[in-house]
């Protein structure tokens, strides 16, 4: 058996599959640029930077990414198990504090005996014939990207994420801001939110439709994420759609009037202790004079704002995988190339660590001549695998990438009334998943037994 697998990133998708594979004792050379060198959006020189949202989204097992959450850890998926160790309160989201997130996860893979790391840009795909993951995400560098197109032709295509901007916690008037979860969520009190009336959100809109942009370049063509755009983009769909959107009141009662506010930014801890905050939607392709302008004058409570950080657009490139990508994971054009993470039209930090995962289980299927066979389409995991080959979506779909969404899963058999469906979808996921793992022999540590489940259902 081949000792050896090249892995390209340091993302979250790369250093889950490097140490996945480690514990299998396959032994692992880890490629990262950083800090040689960075893309646009990266900061740090640690692996598996969260350079957007310090969000994992919802740990609610009934909701699709939550569902994908408990899956993983029930696989011992190691960035799950350093999500955990790094959590911070966010109402029912997995929110972590980053520093602590990164630091976690490159501490195991330096420390692991069977994984190295090597620092350098990989420019080109690894010629074989050791088997490699590329998990180099959304921000591939050019040169590597332009080797990717050249092996799978005209199936490579670029659109745009945006980042939100970060405030220190202290500069936070907090004579206007008041701290409160949606519904009483969580601890309760995990968000603060600055309130808006009907005046104050139409001049905030207004300013943002006239701020000015930054300019993309010429070669580049804005297509923009349904699930990350920026706020601008919004608001010029319409008045309301902010209102409707991030900056929705809804489950929120200011205490001072006992009213629900016209519309609320809400700002969510980046740490445990509350030092800095990130404006929760708010990716933005506003130039940043202009954002500290908009913001500070437009929004309650943030007219002393610091930034920690501002918001920036930047290049996403994925590949069209159901075209490109065999249904065993590699590249029809590169049978020793796997592709994981963001480049292969997931989205999402915690869809990026399971693609990962699924791309070293397959490896290691190979690698040890067995047939690796997927997560049932019912589960998360099994679902996200759905996107990428196709098999979710209609003949002539345009292939875009997504987040792991119950449109993706196989429609129950029976319909069931609204409050039942997403427990139910629940419970079949974990039964298919624990039928899956005792037939293919992998190890599943026990799910949680939800006492409102009906009875049948329980697992």
């Amino acid at each position: 058996m081949q000792r050896e697998v090249h892995i390209v990133g340091g993302g979250l998708a790369g250093t889950e599959a490097a140490l996945l594979l480690g514990e299998a004792g396959v032994r692992v050379v880890l490629h990262e640029q950083k800090p040689l060198r960075r893309s646009p959006a990266h900061k740090e020189d640690g692996l598996a930077e969260l350079v957007c949202s310090n969000s994992l989204r919802s740990d609610n097992p009934e909701n699709a990414i939550g569902m994908l959450h408990e899956e993983l850890r029930r696989l011992g998926s190691p960035v799950l198990a350093e999500a955990d160790r790094a959590r911070v309160p966010a109402g029912d989201a997995l929110a972590v504090d980053r520093v602590k997130f990164s630091g976690g996860l490159t501490e195991r893979v330096h420390g692991h005996p069977d994984v190295s790391v090597t620092f350098e840009e990989v420019r080109e795909l690894p010629a074989g014939p050791d088997l490699c993951i590329v998990a180099t995400g959304p921000l591939t560098g050019e040169s590597l990207a332009r080797s990717l197109a050249e092996a799978v032709g005209a199936s490579q295509l670029a659109f745009y994420d945006a980042i939100a901007p970060i405030v220190l916690g202290e500069s936070v008037d907090l004579s206007v801001a008041f701290a409160q979860s949606r519904y009483g969520k969580g601890g309760g009190d995990d968000y603060l939110n600055l309130p808006l009336n009907s005046f104050e959100y139409q001049r905030f809109v207004e300013e943002l439709l006239r701020g000015e942009k930054v300019k993309p370049h010429e070669f580049e063509e804005a297509r923009y994420f349904e699930g990350c755009l920026p706020i601008e983009v919004m608001a010029e769909r319409g008045q309301d759609v902010l209102a409707y959107g991030p900056m929705k009141p809804v489950g929120l009662l200011d205490p001072r009037t006992g009213a629900r506010p016209h519309a609320v930014v809400q700002l969510r801890r980046e740490d445990a202790a509350g030092t800095a905050w990130n404006l929760v939607g708010f990716q933005t392709r506003l130039t940043w004079p202009e954002q500290k302008r908009i913001f500070s004058s437009c929004i309650p409570g943030l007219q002393n704002a610091e930034w920690v950080r501002l918001g920036q657009v930047h290049r996403n490139t994925f590949l069209h995988a159901p075209k490109v990508i065999a249904p065993e994971g590699f590249l029809n054009a590169r049978p020793h190339v796997y592709c994981a993470g963001q480049i292969t039209g997931v989205e999402g930090y915690v869809e990026s660590a399971a693609s990962g995962h699924i791309a070293a289980r397959r490896v290691l299927a190979r690698l040890r001549g067995t047939s690796f066979v997927p997560p049932p389409a019912a589960t998360a995991m099994g679902a996200l695998l759905r996107h990428v080959t196709g098999e979710a979506h209609p003949e002539g779909y345009d292939y875009q990438p997504t987040n792991v969404v119950y449109a993706l899963f196989p429609p129950l058999p029976e319909r069931h009334k609204k409050t039942e469906r997403k427990a139910r979808m629940l419970a079949r996921a974990r039964l298919e998943l624990a039928a899956w793992a005792s037939a293919n022999g992998v190890a599943l540590a026990p799910a949680p037994l939800e006492k409102t489940w009906p009875s049948e259902l329980r697992s």
